[in-house]
């Protein structure tokens, strides 16, 4: 049951890379083809949903570390008890 929560950290991670891009690249190119802007939106935007997927990346691994951490913490503590 305990790597069940670890589980679940690995499709929170997925999500929090693939939503930011999906959704920066999506509107970028939406106001691309709505307004007539220029192609530098749509690069901005593939800029921006990268630094959102990176972020969320980096964010999640550091959550999964500490779960991780903890779990093994609380392992030790059980086995010398």
């Amino acid at each position: 049951m305990k790597n069940l929560g670890l589980l679940m950290w690995f499709s929170q991670l997925g999500i929090s890379v693939a939503v930011p891009l999906i959704c920066a690249v999506g509107l970028s190119v939406w106001l691309y083809n709505e307004y007539n802007t220029g192609i530098w939106v749509v690069i901005l935007g593939i800029v921006v949903g990268l630094y959102g997927a990176i972020d969320g990346l980096r964010t999640s691994l550091r959550a999964m570390k500490q779960l991780a951490e903890q779990t093994c913490s609380d392992d030790q503590n059980k086995r010398k008890e």
